[in-house]
């Protein structure tokens, strides 16, 4: 049993369902990256799997047990999830944004402590913030914004990590500088041995392909395939879920598959 999974889950907003009767095991300490076309559920499901959109039928099970019955507090303390293009409030710092992460492992009668400074020194220092903490967030270049919101949600110090499309609106170097502290958030630590258990939605696939452990393809509210990149993104898959004509070559950087996109194809 893997940490957080999905059972015959179905999604809707009001009367329009947008994901049905799907099942998904997140591999633990692993990189899953969710891929489709717009409006095939993606984002959808990635709320579904942190609690901010309650299922029509089925369950997101955390360490075996409902969402939906478990408290608030149990769940921030165990899944992170940053959303697209989150809005922080108006002047606050960087500091002051990356401890809002440290909220879920507060109280009444504690509400800072020395393992809160701990945990917001690493997280800023993890994503090269440190020198930007007294910085009103606003007037941050959009690369150093999305690596504060990581640094945020890694003060969390939660063990999944939920990720939705945390490149959009990036040029391609601040995408690669975003996507290579993803890539580290999963690997192995002295705090977490096994490593974060990191979802993320992106929209591009070669960016997909290249950084994913494990690869989810959505089509229609459904997975098509699942499983390691270089077993899954083929030429068939590219005319099934994108309706493209596509070659797929081997990346000369890491010997993964490359999609060369072809023209549309109509099946």
């Amino acid at each position: 049993m893997t940490r957080l999974e999905a059972r015959d889950l179905t999604l809707a907003y009001d009367e329009r369902t947008v994901v049905t009767d799907l099942s998904l095991s997140v591999p633990d300490g692993k990189v899953t990256v969710i891929v489709g076309p717009n409006g095939c559920g993606k984002s959808t499901l990635l709320r579904s799997l942190g609690r901010l959109l309650k299922p029509r039928s089925g369950a997101v099970l955390l360490d075996g047990d409902d969402l939906r019955t478990l408290p608030t507090k149990r769940i921030a303390r165990a899944v992170g999830l940053l959303p697209q293009s989150p809005a922080a409030p108006e002047a606050i710092t960087v500091a002051d944004l990356v401890a809002r992460g440290r909220q879920p492992h507060q109280s009444w009668w504690q509400q800072w402590s020395a393992e809160d400074e701990r945990a917001v020194t690493e997280a800023m220092a993890h994503t090269d913030v440190a020198a930007l903490a007294d910085r009103p967030v606003d007037e941050l270049s959009g690369g150093q914004r999305q690596r504060v919101w990581i640094a945020m949600a890694l003060a969390q110090e939660t063990d999944l990590l939920l990720l939705d499309e945390p490149t959009t609106y990036l040029d391609i170097s601040h995408q690669v500088e975003v996507l290579d502290l993803v890539r580290r958030m999963a690997e192995p630590s002295e705090r977490r041995p096994q490593g974060r258990t990191v979802v993320v939605v992106l929209h591009d696939l070669n960016q997909a392909s290249r950084y994913a452990d494990h690869l989810v393809a959505m089509k229609d509210g459904r997975i098509v395939a699942s499983g390691a990149p270089s077993e899954i993104v083929t030429a068939s898959l590219m005319r099934e879920v994108f309706a493209l004509e596509a070659v797929i070559a081997e990346d000369p950087v890491t010997g993964g598959p490359l999609v060369v996109p072809g023209r549309p194809w109509h099946g």
